[in-house]
């Protein structure tokens, strides 16, 4: 073989060992005989044979950590708690990301526990649900002091889950619907008491206006009585004459009105024929010690 081939061949041999690519969001650690050399950014590198290795790889997109914590709240509930943390490595800092820091997972799972078991027994249960974004801030502003010196960067930190224990879940719903209830049967009574006095109202207009009509009525009978009185005036009868017909007259429809209706429960008493003349006798007495009371005058004994 001639050295010219026996070149070329080693020249292929340089090239496939010594050529390497890096993709994009990624940085490659280059060591030389053991040593850090640099770091490569994404696109096409050449490296030594034999004296150059590639040490690894780092991933700069953003990733994301679940941790799930258990605590004790300070009424004394124990509650699981599910936080999110989202965290990248800081491209001005891949060596230290590389080489101090062994397993970022693990470092940033023992942060989130101890920032959550320090902050969640200070606050009850039910401030643990209101105050879950103050946890999330105490979470990320813990984890970015220790893990910046590492060269991780905290996007953000997340609290998705609170779940307490499935008995003071139960507890809490039966509180809510307790609490419902409560309302509900206050906005019945208010409800109740609007009706009353709706229905109170109208029943009290209803009177008014029953009481209205009835004193129309009266009115107009009596000025039917007046030309009643005033029409027999005019053929010869008097008053007193023209008051004992009318009386008469309307004694006999009330029999009248009485018989007509078969089922009636109606009785009149007394019913004797002579009856309405006494019951005339009577009005007028009744008006005329009015009248003298009204002047002042003592009823004479003959009106009594």
């Amino acid at each position: 073989m001639s050295p010219f081939i026996i070149i070329v061949i080693l020249l292929f041999l340089l090239l496939v060992n010594g050529l390497f690519t890096v993709k994009q969001q990624t940085a490659v650690i280059l060591e030389r005989l053991g040593k850090f050399q640099g770091v490569k950014a994404p696109g096409l590198h050449f490296k030594y044979p034999v004296i150059d290795r590639v040490a690894g790889r780092v991933n700069l997109k953003i990733q994301q950590l679940d941790v799930i914590v258990e605590t004790k709240t300070e009424d004394d509930v124990f509650v699981k708690l599910k936080v999110s943390v989202q965290y990248k490595v800081l491209s001005e800092k891949i060596y230290e990301a590389f080489y101090k820091l062994q397993d970022a997972d693990e470092q940033i799972t023992s942060y989130v526990f101890d920032t959550v078991r320090a902050e969640v027994p200070k606050l009850k249960l039910d401030y643990v649900f209101i105050r879950k974004d103050d946890i999330a801030i105490a979470i990320r502003r813990e984890l970015e002091e220790a893990m910046n010196e590492y060269g991780y960067g905290i996007v953000k930190a997340l609290v998705t889950d609170i779940d307490p224990d499935i008995a003071v879940k139960n507890a809490m719903n039966r509180i809510n619907a307790a609490e419902r209830e409560k309302t509900a049967a206050e906005f019945e009574g208010e409800a109740e008491r609007i009706r009353i006095v709706a229905k109170a109202r109208a029943e009290a207009e209803s009177k008014r206006l029953q009481g209205q009509g009835i004193a129309d009525q009266r009115r107009e009978i009596a000025r039917g009585l007046e030309e009643s009185v005033e029409v027999l005036n005019r053929v010869g009868i008097n008053s007193q004459e023209a008051s004992s017909l009318i009386v008469v007259t309307q004694h006999y429809d009330t029999l009248q009105s009485l018989g007509a209706h078969t089922n009636s429960n109606l009785i009149l008493l007394p019913n004797s024929p002579n009856i309405a003349a006494d019951m005339l006798s009577n009005m007028v007495t009744s008006f005329q010690v009015a009248s003298q009371i009204k002047e002042g005058k003592q009823p004479s004994k003959q009106v009594i």
